[in-house]
């Protein structure tokens, strides 16, 4: 029997160490080999027709062409393979990474900060990376899911229902995102009206800065407001409130307000932000009056949350496979039988419009 053929995976990046770096991460993953290296945009054009890789790792900062010009000339010469974009920390790096999600990456990893070492930072990096190109490439393993997972709140964010969900208040929408999502809620966010009828809470999985300036572009982009959750944000109708990086989010409830809470607390589901966390606020909060939308990413963050939302009898809703980058989460959510409509992402907005009436 022929061995499997591995993933071709052509680095681009100016910095000779990052390359290396690179190069150390993808050699511990027996199913990738290299196809080639680039120091800068216009090589990286030449060695894509030439060495036909099925991934690139594309830095955001190079000189002469940049990350963001080389992502477009890629996909207007036609070429769909899967982009991951390598970006530093800082805010420009944020900013044009968003940017680069919004015109075609697929997703992206943060470069090592600081000094932590050779060793530890290919460590971090495999540990985020490598999952990444499995999904992408259509070559992941399915996630292990632990049954008791939909019972479980973690210490520190667990709240009870602060008295009966009444059908009076307004419904909420709670939206759970990841691989992809930059881009396919830059499709479904500008499609509402300035006076959508009911409030939205998301969370993208994203590090810190990485939100403020995802929020502030789709604000320039849509209708209604978006920004970056605060804690205390009251809920309204017509506005996004979206996950800030590195902290969780939760919906509450006073009265017949809405409001967000901000948290540290642990990684759940592997997450900070997790969807769970999110939806399983939710649940306790908002029960039959919430819309819960589970969107394009890879791993299982967010189908446990879900489980608890349609038991608490809100509708649930889930993207399909075929407009989905990565189908990993909304096909979790399927699998445990918490998904009341599956919807291909042009959709999604007429249904979730459809329910408030």
């Amino acid at each position: 029997m022929a061995p499997a053929r591995r993933t071709r995976i052509l680095i681009v990046d100016d910095s000779a160490v990052m390359r290396s770096l690179l190069r150390s991460v993808i050699a511990t993953d027996p199913a990738f080999e290299m196809a080639g290296t680039a120091a800068d945009g216009a090589s990286a054009l030449n060695a894509l027709a030439l060495n036909s890789p099925d991934l690139v790792l594309l830095d955001v900062e190079m000189p002469v062409m940049d990350g963001l010009v080389t992502l477009r000339q890629l996909r207007e010469r036609g070429h769909k393979i899967p982009v991951i974009m390598c970006s530093s920390l800082t805010q420009r790096g944020a900013k044009v990474t968003i940017e680069a999600l919004a015109v075609g990456a697929s997703d992206y990893v943060a470069k090592p900060s600081g000094q932590p070492g050779r060793e530890a930072a290919v460590r971090a990096l495999a540990q985020e990376l490598i999952p990444k190109i499995h999904a992408l490439t259509r070559a992941s393993q399915p996630c292990a899911i632990d049954p008791l997972a939909p019972r479980l709140a973690p210490a520190g964010l667990a709240a009870s229902v602060a008295g009966p969900v009444s059908s009076a208040l307004p419904r909420v929408v709670a939206i759970g995102v990841s691989t992809g999502g930059p881009a396919v809620l830059d499709v479904l966010l500008p499609t509402l009206p300035a006076d959508f009828p009911l409030p939205i809470v998301i969370v993208q999985h994203m590090p810190e800065m990485f939100t403020r300036a995802f929020s502030d572009r789709l604000d320039s982009l849509c209708r209604i407001s978006v920004k970056e959750a605060e804690a205390n944000d009251t809920v309204l109708r017509g506005r996004a409130l979206i996950a800030p990086g590195n902290h969780h989010l939760l919906l509450k409830r006073s009265g017949a307000r809405y409001y967000v809470d901000i948290k540290d607390g642990p990684l759940v589901s592997r997450h900070r932000p997790s969807v769970d966390v999110l939806f399983r606020s939710a649940a306790r909060y908002a029960g039959p009056n919430a819309v819960a939308v589970i969107m394009t990413g890879m791993g299982d963050d967010g189908a446990s949350g879900m489980v608890e939302m349609k038991q608490a009898g809100a509708v649930t809703i889930a993207q399909d496979e075929a407009t989905s980058v990565v189908f990993g989460m909304p096909n979790e959510a399927i699998k445990r039988g918490a998904v009341d409509l599956v919807l291909p992402l042009p959709g999604i907005a007429g249904s979730i419009l459809a329910h408030t009436r």
